[in-house]
């Protein structure tokens, strides 16, 4: 027992505080690192004993866990909107990352999930092809704004193809108005391909993963959102309970009131 150390990193872009506590909450260190892998593992690598590691949910935790995931004993991952010990006294980078250590120390720390590798490569496709179709819709509804507020009438998917661009950008009256509508339209034939290749690429990684079969046979559930479901989800051993993973695919019922 005595030889456990509770790490806490307070993670920012070019740096971070690190304070490291024993089994009695004693500070034993207190340091500040560079945010690279090499200072890191030195780092870690000079502190004796059983490491338990733990830092907020970030742009940098995955990058953080997948570096430390091999190395520590335990890596906790919590979730910044939980701790409330951290609003409350004085906050400074040195105090946050011993708070951090404490709330380790005392297991009041809400996980965030990291871990499940097997799904990594669907992840990172999933959340290619989502983002090039969030990001052709975005252009799409600009289009059609841009014409609806020219009282031009532009119903279904019809003003996106190719064959009718000329007829709609001819209604726009100014010269600078039908310069944007063009640019957008460009825009949009810039995204298709991308989405597509994008698409391609996700059911290609997704057929490789065992549950696809399992998703596919369920109704509804095709391709795109069995890869999706995947993607996001991971695995449902994450989850405590079915009504638990339910909820997180969004298939259970809400409940609110005011």
């Amino acid at each position: 027992m005595d030889s456990i150390r509770y790490i806490g990193l307070d993670l920012h872009r070019d740096t971070i505080s690190a304070a490291v506590l024993d089994s009695d909450g004693t500070v034993m260190m207190q340091s500040v690192l560079a945010t690279r892998a090499g200072a890191i593992i030195d780092f870690l690598n000079g502190i004796r004993g059983t490491l338990h590691v733990t830092f907020e949910e970030c742009n940098h935790s995955s990058w953080l866990y997948d570096l430390l995931a091999r190395r520590v004993a335990d890596v906790v991952v919590c979730d910044p909107r939980k701790n409330k010990l951290l609003k409350s006294g004085n906050k400074s980078d040195r105090i946050d990352a011993r708070k951090l250590a404490e709330l380790l120390r005392l297991r009041s720390l809400s996980p965030v999930y990291h871990g499940e590798t097997s799904a990594l490569d669907v992840q990172h496709r999933v959340r290619n092809y989502t983002g090039l179709t969030e990001d052709t819709t975005r252009v799409m509804c600009r289009l059609k704004a841009l014409f609806r507020s020219q009282a031009i009438a532009c119903p279904g998917k019809k003003a996106f193809r190719k064959e009718n661009r000329e007829s709609y950008l001819v209604q726009l009256g100014g010269a600078a108005i039908r310069e944007r509508a063009e640019n957008l339209y460009r825009e949009l034939d810039a995204l298709h391909p991308l989405r597509l290749r994008a698409r391609r690429e996700m059911l290609a990684e997704c057929r490789k993963h065992p549950a696809t079969k399992w998703l596919q046979s369920i109704p509804y559930l095709g391709k795109v959102r069995s890869a999706v479901l995947i993607g996001r989800v991971q695995t449902p051993h994450r989850f405590r309970t079915k009504r638990q993973f339910w909820a997180y695919c969004g298939l259970a019922l809400e409940t609110r009131s005011s």
